[in-house]
């Protein structure tokens, strides 16, 4: 029997199979998700750390229940539906005039940026001996949106291609980089006399977290921070067209694969986008979608992180950690190289 085109599971139905469950059997997974993102809330609005670090490293610390069988329904419906759901409200972020706003030679290079430090993930992760597949996991989470990406990545691989163990040590790579980046770019584009607009590029196109990135930006200066918001934004714009992307380059072999088969999410995206882009949603809404969007990675990272296999993850040691850090610095060198061609 012919697969259909359209799949609202992971691109190649491998991510697992998933048993007929009552409602009652999601509950108690999805409650430990949900209090383990509420716990990562806490310490996010605390100590100013971006909320999906802190459910990453919440997610990890309750590792030891990946072993209760109560919660597998909960957390891999998290960790799977729930970041489909994420990914679609990621729309509400984006509108064409954001894009237009940037000028096309400036969002040339964002592109260029984009597209080169996305293979040089793939490169480097080929030549430390690990798979086409975790390079286009790391290089693509690095050059797009940080943890977002790579929980969106992961769900277009599948899990035949990428395990649970390489997205969770992307994740805590980007989660490390990202930190290391908003604390060292605005004192290095200090350094470098960097004018505002300048400062504001470099800072949305090599940072992965928007969050961090825009932060970032604010702190070198107001204007900074505005570049630096509609920079990292046509970043995130990418995400949807670089998934259909990797969905072609990883598509299976045969007859089955003639044509490319398009994940619902992802349609969900480029609607949610458009729709967003004709100004008919009203702001308070737009808010409320992205803020919603937000919980729900951060909920879909700490159920990945709970049913992550400790075993594997300590096995690999810190080699798929210089996946991410080598393309971080491919990403600032680019990102600062092209902020001074524009604006210096």
């Amino acid at each position: 029997m012919n697969r259909p085109s359209f799949q609202a599971a992971d691109l190649y139905g491998d991510i697992e199979t998933t048993p007929k469950q009552s409602l009652k059997d999601y509950v108690p997974g999805l409650m430990v998700a949900l209090l383990a993102t509420l716990a990562a809330g806490y310490l996010s609005d605390h100590y100013g750390a971006p909320l999906t670090l802190m459910a990453l490293l919440v997610g990890l610390a309750l590792n030891f229940l990946s072993g209760d069988r109560r919660l597998n329904a909960g957390l891999s419906f998290a960790a799977r539906d729930l970041l489909r759901l994420a990914v679609v409200l990621i729309g509400v972020r984006i509108t064409l005039g954001d894009i237009a706003d940037l000028g096309w030679a400036t969002f040339a290079l964002v592109l260029a940026i984009l597209a080169l430090t996305f293979l040089s993930g793939v490169a480097i992760a080929r030549a430390l001996g690990f798979s086409h597949a975790f390079g286009a996991l790391a290089g693509g989470a690095v050059a797009i949106c940080g943890g977002s990406a790579a929980m969106a990545l992961a769900a277009t691989l599948g899990e035949r291609r990428v395990t649970q163990a390489d997205v969770t040590m992307v994740l805590v790579g980007i989660s490390a980089v990202g930190a290391a980046a908003m604390a060292l770019y605005p004192p290095l584009a200090a350094g470098l006399g960097l004018s505002d607009r300048a400062a504001g590029f470099l800072m949305g196109a090599a940072i992965h977290d928007v969050a961090q990135a825009v932060g970032a930006g604010t702190a070198f200066s107001p204007q900074a921070g505005e570049v630096a918001t509609i920079v990292k934004l046509s970043r995130v714009a990418m995400l949807a067209p670089i998934l259909l992307i990797v969905a072609a380059l990883f598509r299976d072999g045969g007859a089955k694969a003639k044509g490319v088969a398009v994940p619902l999410f992802l349609l969900g995206f480029f609607a949610v986008a458009a729709i967003n882009s004709t100004g008919i949603i009203p702001a308070p809404a737009v808010a409320i979608a992205s803020k919603l969007s937000t919980w729900l990675m951060a909920m879909a990272i700490a159920a990945a992180a709970i049913r992550s296999p400790m075993k594997d993850l300590l096995a690999s040691g810190p080699r798929p950690l210089l996946v991410v850090a080598g393309a971080s610095l491919v990403a600032l060198a680019l990102s600062l190289g092209a902020a001074m061609l524009l604006f210096e």
